[in-house]
Protein backbone atom coordinates (compact mmCIF):
# COMPACT_ATOMS: atom_id res chain seq x y z
CA UNK A 1 0.00 0.00 0.00
CA UNK A 2 2.86 2.46 0.50
CA UNK A 3 4.39 2.31 -2.88
CA UNK A 4 0.75 3.39 -3.79
CA UNK A 5 0.35 6.05 -1.66
CA UNK A 6 4.04 7.20 -2.08
CA UNK A 7 3.29 7.12 -6.09
CA UNK A 8 -0.02 9.09 -5.76
CA UNK A 9 1.69 11.84 -4.00
CA UNK A 10 4.66 11.80 -6.75
CA UNK A 11 1.98 12.08 -9.30
CA UNK A 12 0.34 14.81 -7.63
CA UNK A 13 3.64 17.07 -6.79
CA UNK A 14 4.16 16.60 -11.07
CA UNK A 15 0.69 17.47 -11.67
CA UNK A 16 1.00 20.43 -9.60
CA UNK A 17 4.71 21.78 -11.29
CA UNK A 18 2.65 21.23 -14.49
CA UNK A 19 0.10 23.81 -13.43
CA UNK A 20 2.67 26.14 -12.02
CA UNK A 21 4.37 25.83 -15.81
CA UNK A 22 1.03 26.55 -17.89
CA UNK A 23 0.02 29.38 -15.30
CA UNK A 24 3.72 30.91 -15.53
CA UNK A 25 3.56 30.59 -19.49
CA UNK A 26 0.20 32.46 -19.41
CA UNK A 27 1.50 35.30 -17.16
CA UNK A 28 4.87 35.70 -19.00
CA UNK A 29 2.52 36.43 -22.30
CA UNK A 30 0.03 37.87 -20.29
CA UNK A 31 2.76 40.72 -18.56
CA UNK A 32 5.37 41.04 -21.28
CA UNK A 33 3.17 41.13 -24.50
CA UNK A 34 -0.65 42.01 -22.61
CA UNK A 35 -2.93 42.66 -25.46
CA UNK A 36 -0.30 41.51 -28.04
CA UNK A 37 -0.66 38.09 -26.88
CA UNK A 38 -3.62 37.50 -29.07
CA UNK A 39 -1.18 38.44 -32.41
CA UNK A 40 1.16 36.49 -31.20
CA UNK A 41 -1.00 33.45 -31.12
CA UNK A 42 -2.55 34.75 -34.58
CA UNK A 43 1.25 34.88 -36.08
CA UNK A 44 2.07 31.69 -35.12
CA UNK A 45 -0.88 29.68 -35.78
CA UNK A 46 -0.67 30.90 -39.85
CA UNK A 47 2.94 30.15 -39.89
CA UNK A 48 2.37 26.89 -38.50
CA UNK A 49 -0.71 26.58 -41.14
CA UNK A 50 1.50 27.74 -44.08
CA UNK A 51 4.26 25.22 -42.80
CA UNK A 52 2.78 22.36 -42.92
CA UNK A 53 0.74 23.82 -46.59
CA UNK A 54 4.60 24.26 -48.01
CA UNK A 55 5.13 20.65 -46.89
CA UNK A 56 2.27 19.01 -48.42
CA UNK A 57 2.91 20.69 -51.58
CA UNK A 58 6.51 19.46 -51.66
CA UNK A 59 5.65 16.24 -51.02
CA UNK A 60 2.36 16.37 -53.82
CA UNK A 61 4.08 18.72 -56.33
CA UNK A 62 6.64 18.82 -58.99
CA UNK A 63 8.95 21.23 -60.98
CA UNK A 64 8.88 25.33 -60.12
CA UNK A 65 5.44 24.69 -57.83
CA UNK A 66 7.91 22.40 -56.05
CA UNK A 67 10.27 24.04 -55.23
CA UNK A 68 8.25 27.37 -54.75
CA UNK A 69 6.21 25.44 -51.79
CA UNK A 70 10.25 24.80 -50.18
CA UNK A 71 10.69 28.15 -50.06
CA UNK A 72 7.26 28.74 -48.44
CA UNK A 73 7.92 26.18 -45.67
CA UNK A 74 11.32 27.47 -45.08
CA UNK A 75 9.92 30.64 -45.37
CA UNK A 76 6.97 30.71 -42.95
CA UNK A 77 8.74 30.09 -39.50
CA UNK A 78 11.34 32.68 -40.54
CA UNK A 79 9.03 35.38 -40.99
CA UNK A 80 7.46 33.98 -37.42
CA UNK A 81 10.95 34.46 -35.88
CA UNK A 82 11.26 38.27 -37.45
CA UNK A 83 7.42 39.57 -36.65
CA UNK A 84 8.37 38.27 -32.90
CA UNK A 85 11.81 40.04 -32.79
CA UNK A 86 10.66 43.25 -34.66
CA UNK A 87 8.05 43.28 -32.05
CA UNK A 88 10.68 42.83 -29.43
CA UNK A 89 8.70 39.87 -28.26
CA UNK A 90 10.95 36.76 -29.16
CA UNK A 91 12.50 36.32 -25.96
CA UNK A 92 8.94 36.57 -24.73
CA UNK A 93 7.58 33.82 -26.95
CA UNK A 94 10.87 31.08 -25.99
CA UNK A 95 10.14 32.05 -22.47
CA UNK A 96 6.49 31.06 -22.62
CA UNK A 97 7.29 27.84 -25.16
CA UNK A 98 9.91 26.50 -23.02
CA UNK A 99 7.39 26.83 -19.78
CA UNK A 100 4.43 25.16 -22.22
CA UNK A 101 7.12 22.10 -22.83
CA UNK A 102 7.96 22.21 -19.30
CA UNK A 103 4.22 21.65 -18.60
CA UNK A 104 3.73 18.97 -21.37
CA UNK A 105 6.36 16.89 -19.55
CA UNK A 106 5.30 17.21 -16.42
CA UNK A 107 2.11 16.87 -17.17
CA UNK A 108 2.61 13.61 -18.89
CA UNK A 109 4.65 12.14 -16.14
CA UNK A 110 1.95 12.84 -13.61
CA UNK A 111 -1.02 10.87 -16.01
CA UNK A 112 1.43 7.56 -16.12
CA UNK A 113 1.22 5.63 -13.32
CA UNK A 114 4.04 4.36 -10.59
CA UNK A 115 3.54 1.11 -11.43
CA UNK A 116 4.32 -0.42 -14.93
CA UNK A 117 2.22 -2.04 -17.12
CA UNK A 118 2.17 -5.60 -17.51
CA UNK A 119 5.40 -6.83 -18.86
CA UNK A 120 6.09 -9.44 -21.37
CA UNK A 121 6.06 -12.77 -19.30
CA UNK A 122 9.53 -14.16 -18.56
CA UNK A 123 10.41 -17.79 -18.05
CA UNK A 124 13.76 -19.45 -17.30
CA UNK A 125 16.11 -19.56 -20.62
CA UNK A 126 17.03 -23.32 -20.81
CA UNK A 127 21.03 -24.31 -20.64
CA UNK A 128 22.29 -24.03 -24.59
CA UNK A 129 24.75 -26.80 -25.75
CA UNK A 130 24.88 -25.90 -29.43
CA UNK A 131 23.61 -22.36 -30.12
CA UNK A 132 24.25 -21.09 -33.89
CA UNK A 133 23.98 -18.15 -34.65
CA UNK A 134 23.84 -16.65 -38.47
CA UNK A 135 25.46 -13.42 -38.93
CA UNK A 136 25.79 -10.86 -41.99
CA UNK A 137 28.96 -9.08 -41.90
CA UNK A 138 27.85 -6.40 -44.30
CA UNK A 139 24.35 -5.60 -42.00
CA UNK A 140 24.09 -2.07 -40.68
CA UNK A 141 27.71 -0.87 -42.19
CA UNK A 142 29.44 -3.91 -40.73
CA UNK A 143 28.22 -4.21 -36.97
CA UNK A 144 29.38 -7.76 -37.02
CA UNK A 145 32.89 -6.73 -36.94
CA UNK A 146 32.88 -3.28 -35.80
CA UNK A 147 31.23 -4.72 -32.33
CA UNK A 148 33.17 -8.04 -32.38
CA UNK A 149 30.18 -10.32 -32.17
CA UNK A 150 31.45 -13.34 -34.12
CA UNK A 151 34.47 -13.47 -30.86
CA UNK A 152 32.33 -12.53 -28.34
CA UNK A 153 29.92 -15.28 -29.32
CA UNK A 154 32.48 -17.64 -30.17
CA UNK A 155 34.26 -17.08 -26.18
CA UNK A 156 30.12 -18.16 -25.32
CA UNK A 157 30.47 -20.96 -26.80
CA UNK A 158 27.80 -20.60 -30.15
CA UNK A 159 28.88 -21.38 -33.00
CA UNK A 160 28.50 -18.41 -35.92
CA UNK A 161 28.05 -18.58 -39.81
CA UNK A 162 28.62 -15.67 -41.64
CA UNK A 163 26.49 -15.55 -45.04
CA UNK A 164 27.72 -15.48 -47.95
CA UNK A 165 26.48 -11.75 -49.09
CA UNK A 166 28.69 -11.72 -52.60
CA UNK A 167 27.10 -14.64 -54.58
CA UNK A 168 24.76 -14.44 -57.36
CA UNK A 169 21.32 -14.09 -55.40
CA UNK A 170 23.09 -14.47 -51.77
CA UNK A 171 22.07 -17.23 -49.15
CA UNK A 172 18.75 -19.09 -48.90
CA UNK A 173 18.60 -17.43 -44.98
CA UNK A 174 15.40 -20.03 -44.62
CA UNK A 175 17.45 -23.08 -46.06
CA UNK A 176 20.50 -22.42 -44.03
CA UNK A 177 17.99 -22.08 -40.84
CA UNK A 178 17.15 -25.39 -41.63
CA UNK A 179 20.13 -26.56 -42.25
CA UNK A 180 21.62 -25.54 -38.78
CA UNK A 181 18.73 -27.08 -37.14
CA UNK A 182 19.23 -30.31 -38.49
CA UNK A 183 22.81 -31.03 -37.52
CA UNK A 184 21.33 -30.36 -33.63
CA UNK A 185 21.20 -26.67 -32.72
CA UNK A 186 19.44 -26.15 -29.73
CA UNK A 187 19.27 -22.54 -30.66
CA UNK A 188 18.97 -20.22 -33.67
CA UNK A 189 20.28 -16.46 -33.73
CA UNK A 190 20.50 -13.90 -35.88
CA UNK A 191 22.72 -10.98 -36.42
CA UNK A 192 21.30 -8.33 -39.49
CA UNK A 193 18.38 -6.58 -39.98
CA UNK A 194 14.45 -7.58 -39.52
CA UNK A 195 13.72 -8.80 -42.67
CA UNK A 196 16.37 -11.53 -41.91
CA UNK A 197 15.22 -11.84 -38.36
CA UNK A 198 11.96 -12.45 -39.70
CA UNK A 199 13.46 -15.78 -41.87
CA UNK A 200 14.93 -17.69 -39.12
CA UNK A 201 12.55 -16.90 -36.70
CA UNK A 202 10.07 -18.29 -38.99
CA UNK A 203 12.21 -21.75 -39.03
CA UNK A 204 12.70 -21.53 -35.19
CA UNK A 205 9.16 -21.39 -34.48
CA UNK A 206 8.33 -24.35 -36.23
CA UNK A 207 10.56 -26.33 -35.21
CA UNK A 208 10.10 -25.09 -31.56
CA UNK A 209 13.29 -23.62 -31.02
CA UNK A 210 14.39 -21.09 -28.86
CA UNK A 211 15.85 -17.69 -31.32
CA UNK A 212 18.09 -15.26 -30.51
CA UNK A 213 18.21 -11.49 -31.72
CA UNK A 214 21.14 -9.75 -32.80
CA UNK A 215 20.17 -5.90 -33.12
CA UNK A 216 23.03 -5.59 -35.95
CA UNK A 217 20.85 -4.17 -38.73
CA UNK A 218 19.83 -0.78 -39.21
CA UNK A 219 17.05 0.04 -37.67
CA UNK A 220 16.17 -3.05 -35.58
CA UNK A 221 12.53 -2.22 -34.31
CA UNK A 222 11.86 -5.82 -33.75
CA UNK A 223 14.87 -6.24 -30.96
CA UNK A 224 14.42 -2.39 -29.50
CA UNK A 225 10.46 -3.82 -28.95
CA UNK A 226 12.17 -6.64 -27.29
CA UNK A 227 13.46 -4.04 -25.03
CA UNK A 228 17.25 -5.23 -26.50
CA UNK A 229 20.23 -2.42 -26.44
CA UNK A 230 20.54 -1.60 -29.85
CA UNK A 231 23.57 0.64 -29.59
CA UNK A 232 25.81 -2.33 -28.32
CA UNK A 233 24.37 -5.43 -30.22
CA UNK A 234 27.13 -7.44 -28.40
CA UNK A 235 24.91 -7.44 -24.82
CA UNK A 236 22.00 -9.11 -26.77
CA UNK A 237 24.64 -12.44 -26.33
CA UNK A 238 24.40 -12.13 -23.07
CA UNK A 239 21.50 -14.37 -23.01
CA UNK A 240 23.61 -17.39 -23.99
CA UNK A 241 24.78 -17.40 -20.59
CA UNK A 242 22.06 -15.01 -18.57
CA UNK A 243 19.09 -15.30 -20.00
CA UNK A 244 15.42 -15.17 -20.01
CA UNK A 245 12.85 -16.39 -22.28
CA UNK A 246 10.22 -14.71 -23.73
CA UNK A 247 6.90 -15.99 -25.64
CA UNK A 248 6.25 -13.09 -28.44
CA UNK A 249 4.12 -13.45 -31.85
CA UNK A 250 4.96 -13.79 -35.41
CA UNK A 251 2.88 -12.26 -38.49
CA UNK A 252 2.53 -13.69 -41.77
CA UNK A 253 1.31 -12.15 -45.13
CA UNK A 254 0.73 -13.48 -48.31
CA UNK A 255 2.83 -17.00 -46.58
CA UNK A 256 5.92 -14.70 -46.07
CA UNK A 257 6.61 -13.88 -41.92
CA UNK A 258 7.33 -10.81 -40.72
CA UNK A 259 7.99 -9.32 -37.40
CA UNK A 260 7.37 -5.68 -37.45
CA UNK A 261 5.33 -4.50 -40.22
CA UNK A 262 3.87 -4.86 -43.41
CA UNK A 263 3.18 -1.66 -45.96
CA UNK A 264 1.02 -1.63 -49.22
CA UNK A 265 0.31 1.52 -50.73
CA UNK A 266 2.48 4.77 -50.74
CA UNK A 267 5.04 3.58 -49.33
CA UNK A 268 4.94 -0.12 -50.65
CA UNK A 269 4.81 1.40 -54.54
CA UNK A 270 8.16 3.64 -53.49
CA UNK A 271 10.27 0.72 -52.67
CA UNK A 272 9.72 -1.29 -55.60
CA UNK A 273 11.55 1.23 -57.69
CA UNK A 274 14.94 0.23 -58.87
CA UNK A 275 16.61 3.58 -57.64
CA UNK A 276 15.18 3.66 -54.34
CA UNK A 277 17.97 2.32 -52.16
CA UNK A 278 20.75 4.39 -54.33
CA UNK A 279 18.92 7.32 -53.38
CA UNK A 280 15.64 6.94 -50.96
CA UNK A 281 14.93 10.60 -50.69
CA UNK A 282 15.26 11.85 -54.46
CA UNK A 283 13.49 8.74 -55.47
CA UNK A 284 10.71 9.15 -52.64
CA UNK A 285 10.23 12.64 -53.84
CA UNK A 286 10.12 11.88 -57.78
CA UNK A 287 7.18 8.93 -57.08
CA UNK A 288 5.39 10.39 -54.21
CA UNK A 289 2.99 13.28 -56.36
CA UNK A 290 1.27 10.39 -58.30
CA UNK A 291 0.71 7.91 -55.61
CA UNK A 292 -0.92 11.21 -53.05
CA UNK A 293 -2.95 12.78 -55.79
CA UNK A 294 -4.59 9.39 -56.93
CA UNK A 295 -3.14 8.99 -60.62
CA UNK A 296 -0.89 6.04 -59.79
CA UNK A 297 -0.76 2.59 -57.66
CA UNK A 298 -3.52 -0.09 -56.98
CA UNK A 299 -6.71 1.16 -55.16
CA UNK A 300 -7.14 -0.68 -52.18
CA UNK A 301 -9.52 -2.08 -49.77
CA UNK A 302 -8.72 -4.03 -46.70
CA UNK A 303 -11.17 -6.08 -43.73
CA UNK A 304 -9.71 -6.47 -40.63
CA UNK A 305 -12.51 -7.86 -38.55
CA UNK A 306 -15.68 -6.35 -38.56
CA UNK A 307 -13.72 -2.93 -40.05
CA UNK A 308 -13.51 -2.08 -43.19
CA UNK A 309 -10.60 -0.18 -44.84
CA UNK A 310 -11.78 1.69 -48.34
CA UNK A 311 -9.17 3.47 -50.96
CA UNK A 312 -6.39 4.16 -48.15
CA UNK A 313 -3.30 5.73 -49.77
CA UNK A 314 -1.59 3.69 -47.38
CA UNK A 315 -1.56 1.28 -45.36
CA UNK A 316 -0.17 -0.20 -42.37
CA UNK A 317 -0.51 -3.91 -40.69
CA UNK A 318 1.52 -4.24 -38.06
CA UNK A 319 2.62 -7.96 -35.87
CA UNK A 320 0.96 -5.89 -32.44
CA UNK A 321 -0.38 -2.35 -32.36
CA UNK A 322 1.91 0.64 -32.88
CA UNK A 323 1.47 3.52 -30.45
CA UNK A 324 -1.51 5.34 -30.65
CA UNK A 325 0.36 8.68 -31.40
CA UNK A 326 2.14 6.85 -34.03
CA UNK A 327 1.21 7.08 -37.31
CA UNK A 328 3.79 5.75 -40.14
CA UNK A 329 4.63 2.68 -37.53
CA UNK A 330 8.34 4.51 -37.06
CA UNK A 331 7.73 4.15 -33.21
CA UNK A 332 7.06 1.46 -30.71
CA UNK A 333 4.74 -1.63 -29.55
CA UNK A 334 4.47 -1.54 -25.70
CA UNK A 335 4.28 -5.09 -26.39
CA UNK A 336 4.52 -8.06 -29.32
CA UNK A 337 2.58 -10.77 -27.39
CA UNK A 338 -1.29 -9.63 -27.65
CA UNK A 339 -2.23 -11.85 -30.90
CA UNK A 340 -3.50 -9.37 -32.54
CA UNK A 341 -2.71 -7.89 -35.57
CA UNK A 342 -2.85 -3.21 -35.75
CA UNK A 343 -3.77 -1.55 -38.76
CA UNK A 344 -3.56 1.57 -40.02
CA UNK A 345 -5.24 3.09 -43.38
CA UNK A 346 -4.41 6.72 -43.94
CA UNK A 347 -5.84 9.12 -46.64
CA UNK A 348 -4.72 12.38 -47.26
CA UNK A 349 -5.58 14.84 -49.96
CA UNK A 350 -5.45 18.00 -48.84
CA UNK A 351 -2.66 20.12 -46.53
CA UNK A 352 -5.50 20.42 -43.83
CA UNK A 353 -5.54 16.59 -43.76
CA UNK A 354 -1.94 16.07 -43.88
CA UNK A 355 -1.84 18.29 -40.74
CA UNK A 356 -4.82 16.53 -38.93
CA UNK A 357 -2.35 13.22 -38.71
CA UNK A 358 -0.30 15.78 -35.69
CA UNK A 359 -3.15 14.57 -34.03
CA UNK A 360 -2.50 11.34 -34.15
CA UNK A 361 -5.23 8.50 -33.85
CA UNK A 362 -7.81 11.21 -33.46
CA UNK A 363 -6.67 12.49 -37.20
CA UNK A 364 -9.21 12.55 -39.80
CA UNK A 365 -7.18 11.12 -42.49
CA UNK A 366 -5.98 7.98 -40.08
CA UNK A 367 -7.96 5.12 -39.81
CA UNK A 368 -7.55 2.08 -37.12
CA UNK A 369 -8.21 -0.89 -35.78
CA UNK A 370 -6.92 -4.49 -34.30
CA UNK A 371 -7.50 -7.77 -35.69
CA UNK A 372 -6.24 -11.20 -35.83
CA UNK A 373 -6.81 -11.45 -39.54
CA UNK A 374 -6.40 -8.77 -42.20
CA UNK A 375 -7.16 -9.32 -46.04
CA UNK A 376 -5.95 -6.47 -48.22
CA UNK A 377 -7.42 -6.61 -51.84
CA UNK A 378 -7.05 -4.18 -54.73
CA UNK A 379 -8.19 -3.55 -58.77
CA UNK A 380 -5.12 -5.69 -60.02
CA UNK A 381 -3.88 -9.19 -59.60
CA UNK A 382 -0.49 -8.20 -57.93
CA UNK A 383 0.59 -5.61 -55.39
CA UNK A 384 3.63 -4.04 -54.45
CA UNK A 385 4.27 -5.01 -50.90
CA UNK A 386 6.94 -3.99 -48.25
CA UNK A 387 7.24 -6.23 -45.62
CA UNK A 388 9.81 -5.63 -42.78
CA UNK A 389 11.40 -2.99 -44.85
CA UNK A 390 11.85 -5.43 -47.98
CA UNK A 391 10.34 -5.32 -51.39
CA UNK A 392 8.38 -8.22 -52.98
CA UNK A 393 5.18 -8.42 -54.72
CA UNK A 394 2.14 -10.70 -53.98
CA UNK A 395 -0.81 -12.15 -55.37
CA UNK A 396 -4.48 -10.72 -55.27
CA UNK A 397 -5.67 -11.45 -51.68
CA UNK A 398 -3.18 -10.84 -49.76
CA UNK A 399 -4.21 -12.58 -46.12
CA UNK A 400 -2.22 -11.25 -42.71
CA UNK A 401 -2.71 -13.24 -39.93
CA UNK A 402 -0.84 -13.36 -36.23
CA UNK A 403 0.48 -16.54 -35.11
CA UNK A 404 0.07 -15.85 -31.58
CA UNK A 405 3.11 -17.01 -28.82
CA UNK A 406 5.05 -18.97 -31.69
CA UNK A 407 8.04 -17.37 -31.02
CA UNK A 408 10.45 -18.46 -28.35
CA UNK A 409 12.99 -15.45 -27.97
CA UNK A 410 16.16 -15.53 -25.73
CA UNK A 411 16.65 -11.92 -24.35
CA UNK A 412 19.63 -10.93 -21.35
CA UNK A 413 18.22 -11.27 -18.25
CA UNK A 414 19.28 -7.18 -17.94
CA UNK A 415 18.19 -5.32 -20.34
CA UNK A 416 17.52 -1.29 -20.82
CA UNK A 417 13.24 -3.33 -21.29
CA UNK A 418 10.10 -2.30 -23.25
CA UNK A 419 8.50 0.77 -24.17
CA UNK A 420 5.81 2.75 -22.22
CA UNK A 421 3.48 5.28 -23.78
CA UNK A 422 3.05 8.60 -22.70
CA UNK A 423 -0.36 9.52 -22.27
CA UNK A 424 -2.19 12.22 -24.37
CA UNK A 425 -1.98 15.78 -22.14
CA UNK A 426 -5.85 15.37 -19.99
CA UNK A 427 -5.90 19.14 -18.24
CA UNK A 428 -9.16 17.99 -16.35
CA UNK A 429 -7.14 14.89 -14.56
CA UNK A 430 -4.40 16.74 -14.29
CA UNK A 431 -6.23 19.59 -12.41
CA UNK A 432 -8.00 16.61 -10.47
CA UNK A 433 -4.36 15.54 -9.57
CA UNK A 434 -2.84 19.18 -8.64
CA UNK A 435 -5.93 20.65 -7.23
CA UNK A 436 -7.75 17.69 -4.76
CA UNK A 437 -6.52 15.23 -2.33
CA UNK A 438 -8.72 12.19 -4.10
CA UNK A 439 -6.94 9.01 -3.95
Amino acid sequence: MEPKIAGLRRRRRLARACLLCALAALVVLGVFAGLRTFALLGVGLAGVAVTLAGVWWVLSRRGVPRYLAVLLAVGAPVWVLVAYARADLLWVVLVSGALWLLAAYTGRAALTPGVAPAAMAERPAPEFRRAVLIMNPRSGGGKVERFGLREKATRLGAEVVLLDTEGPGGTDVSALARDCAARGADLLGVAGGDGTQALVAEVAAELGLPFLVIPAGTRNHFALDLGLDRDDPALALDALRDGVELRVDLGRAGGRPFVNNVSFGAYAEVVQSPAYRDGKTRTTLELLPELLVGHRGARLTARAGEHTFDDPQALLVSNNPYGEHDVAGLGRRTRIDGGVLGCAGVRVTSAAQAAGLLRGSRATGLDRAQATEVTVDADRTELPVGIDGEAVRLPVPVRCEVRAGVLRVAVPRHRPGVYRERPALDWRTIAELGLTNRS
